[in-house]
C-alpha cells in the first residue's frame, strides 16, 4: 500500500459523503428511492474499490479483481435482495478488496472485517438517529478511514536497491561467477568435440 494517511481517508469521506447525499436526491427525481439508493451504493462502494486499487503496491490479479466485481454487481441487481443484504454484500467486496491487496496476514484481515462491521453499524446507526444520508456516508467512510492503522504485515524490498550491487565487492564476485561459469562451458565443449 502506498502511503496512505488518516486525514487523506478523511478527504475521501468528505467526497463521498458529499456525492453520496447530492448523488441521492438526483437519482431520486429519476427512480424509485430504493432503486436510487442501490444505485449510490454500488456507485460509491466501486468508487472506494478503485481507491484502494489505485493506492495498492500489488499490480496482478486486478483486471480479475474487477471482473469479479462486475460478476458480483450483475448478480445482485438480478436477484436484487432486501436493501440491507444489499449493503452488506458490498461492504465484503470492499473487505475483501483490501484484504487482498493491503494485508499479508489473516489477523489484519480479520481486524479489518471488524472495521468494516465498526463502519457499516456507525452508518446504520447515523441514518436511524438523524436521518440524514450526508452524516450516514460520513460516519460510514470515516471510519473507514481508520484502516491506516491497521498492521499490514507486508515488508515492501525497494526494487531500485535490490538491483544495484551492495559494493564493489559484490560486483567483483559476481564477475569471479560468470567467468567461472564461462570457462567450464568452454571446457566442456572442448572435450564433446575431442
Amino acid at each position: 500500500m502506498k502511503k496512505v494517511t488518516f486525514w487523506e481517508g478523511v478527504v475521501i469521506a468528505l467526497i463521498g459523503s458529499v456525492i453520496g447525499s447530492i448523488g441521492f436526491f438526483a437519482l431520486w427525481f429519476l427512480f424509485s428511492e430504493d432503486c436510487a439508493f442501490r444505485l449510490l451504493i454500488s456507485g460509491l462502494a466501486f468508487a472506494y474499490s478503485l481507491y484502494l486499487l489505485s493506492r495498492s503496491r500489488e499490480r496482478s490479479g486486478r483486471i480479475t479483481v474487477m471482473s469479479i466485481w462486475f460478476m458480483l454487481l450483475v448478480m445482485l441487481w438480478l436477484f436484487y435482495p432486501p436493501l440491507t443484504l444489499f449493503v452488506i454484500v458490498h461492504v465484503l467486496a470492499i473487505w475483501l478488496v483490501r484484504s487482498l491487496y493491503c494485508y499479508a496476514s489473516l489477523f489484519s484481515s480479520l481486524v479489518d472485517l471488524g472495521l468494516n462491521t465498526l463502519s457499516i453499524s456507525s452508518a446504520f446507526w447515523a441514518l436511524h438517529h438523524t436521518g440524514s444520508l450526508f452524516l450516514t456516508f460520513w460516519c460510514f467512510f470515516l471510519v473507514q478511514a481508520l484502516f491506516v492503522y491497521i498492521p499490514t504485515g507486508i515488508k515492501y524490498r525497494n526494487p531500485d536497491k535490490a538491483a544495484i550491487p551492495n559494493s564493489a565487492s559484490d560486483f567483483k564476485r559476481a564477475h569471479r561467477t560468470a567467468e567461472a561459469a564461462v570457462r567450464k562451458l568452454s571446457s566442456y565443449n572442448q572435450e564433446q568435440t575431442l
